[in-house]
């Protein structure tokens, strides 16, 4: 029997704004969970690692361009930005929000999720709130971090409480902030469920319950694999309709003009951000352990991933009816996040494009305006910073690529003074007027 008095005492300290809530991992997805807390009264403890980033917060600076220091600044007063995992121990609600990268080969990498809960388990006690908001596999919340947290004698639903609950950021969306989204919940039992949604009913909009971490999990993966699959579709009849002589994006305004039974998605590069190109995958692994092939999403992981390659072998294709080889060939990518008006880098198309371009003997620059040197990445260290996009540079350059259409960017400007574009975005559109220069890819 779950220990109901411990959920009565919770949710009344949620209700009145008494619970201490801790959140673990001060990225895209922590701040602005940090925010709402603090905006709607709670006390909140932000966790990282990263003693730069707990510095910057505590100085009321923010290193995330869509999230104005004025709202960090607002926070601080219930603020407090930490590395010492030990004040765990002031918080009833603690939040996760770590990242869930992928390996090598693939395979989902729990380890910033696991060592998360191991901490998390050495501060335990009776009554607390345990909610995993990092998107995973179905199963990790009850079959990974449960015996961890359980390890010292306390059990879930019973002396203390577990639950999923999915971030649905959307960075720099104008429309939906993260108060207005509707939150899934998933509790390990009914009382977990109780108590997350508890949590979640004083910053959100509307909860959705769910009957399990399971369920709750899942629903991450379908929204994300829904994109991949859509994504994908479109990419792949680029490639087609580019050989029959049509315009794919003329093609999609003109279908997205019926007002039923189509939503339109967009071709590009490649995917990037924390969810499209990984959330599949995790996915993917784990049905192998219910002997299930997931072939919509591995066919749609094999078109997305292999959209860079294309775009560069159109770009090649460009260069050589030039009489250019591309050993040699001075490139400039344009836009290095991986969605337009971000500083997100985080498995960005555009760094695997500048890597493909470098392997194959082109000199490679870039520009960001948001982004004014390479930051080290998993993948990827290049030390390289921004060019100035001027017209002078842009004529100096046998090909400029637009991986990223940052909305600063002047199309005319562009189109007028590179001697070859290469367009990945349709930014530029009316590409006829410019003489051949411009190729879509």
């Amino acid at each position: 029997m779950a220990d109901n008095a411990g959920l009565v005492k919770l949710i009344d300290k949620i209700r009145t704004k008494t619970a201490v809530v801790g959140v673990i991992g001060l990225g895209y997805v922590g701040i602005p969970l940090v925010v709402e807390f603090c905006r709607a009264g709670f006390h909140c403890i932000g966790f990282d690692i990263d003693e730069v980033k707990v510095n910057a917060l505590a100085a009321g600076k923010s290193y995330i361009k869509h999230i104005e220091e004025a709202k960090i600044k607002a926070c601080l007063p219930l603020f407090s930005p930490s590395s010492d995992f030990s004040r765990l121990t002031e918080a009833d609600c603690i939040v996760i929000c770590v990242p869930t990268p992928l390996g090598r080969h693939h395979e989902p990498d729990l380890s910033f999720v696991l060592n998360t809960t191991r901490t998390i388990a050495k501060y335990l006690t009776k009554g607390k709130l345990v909610v995993l908001e990092s998107t995973t596999y179905p199963g990790t919340t009850d079959e990974d971090m449960r015996p961890i947290l359980e390890a010292g004698g306390l059990k879930a639903g019973e002396d203390f409480f577990l639950a999923f609950s999915p971030e649905r950021e959307d960075p720099n969306n104008k429309d939906f902030s993260t108060s207005t989204i509707p939150k899934v919940v998933g509790g390990l039992t009914p009382d977990c469920l109780a108590a997350a949604q508890a949590l979640y009913d004083a910053i959100v909009v509307r909860t959705i319950p769910v009957s399990s971490t399971k369920a709750a999990e899942a629903t991450k993966l379908l929204e994300n694999i829904y994109r991949s699959v859509n994504i994908a579709l479109v990419n792949e009849l680029k490639m087609l309709f580019d050989k029959m002589g049509i315009d794919v994006w003329e093609v999609i305004e003109a279908a997205k003009t019926k007002p039923f039974g189509y939503q339109a998605f967009y071709p590009g590069p490649g995917l990037g951000g924390h969810c499209i190109p990984i959330d599949p995958f995790y996915l993917e692994w784990k049905a192998r352990e219910y002997e299930v092939s997931t072939r919509f999403i591995n066919l749609a992981g094999e078109i997305n991933t292999s959209m860079p390659h294309y775009v560069i072998a159109k770009t090649i294709e460009a260069l050589s009816e030039k009489g250019k080889s591309i050993k040699g060939a001075k490139v400039l990518i344009l836009g290095l996040s991986y969605k337009k008006d971000l500083d997100d880098i985080r498995e960005s198309p555009s760094l695997k494009l500048y890597d493909i371009l470098q392997k194959k003997g082109a000199v490679v620059d870039y520009n960001d305006p948001y982004i004014p040197e390479m930051p080290k990445t998993r993948k990827y260290h290049f030390k390289k910073t921004s060019t100035a996009l001027t017209a002078e540079n842009l004529e100096a350059y046998d090909c400029v690529l637009i991986s990223t259409d940052h909305s600063v960017y002047d199309p005319e400007f562009i189109a007028t003074n590179a001697k070859m574009v290469i367009d990945t975005r349709n930014m530029i559109k009316n590409s006829h007027k410019y003489q051949g220069k411009i190729i879509k890819a």
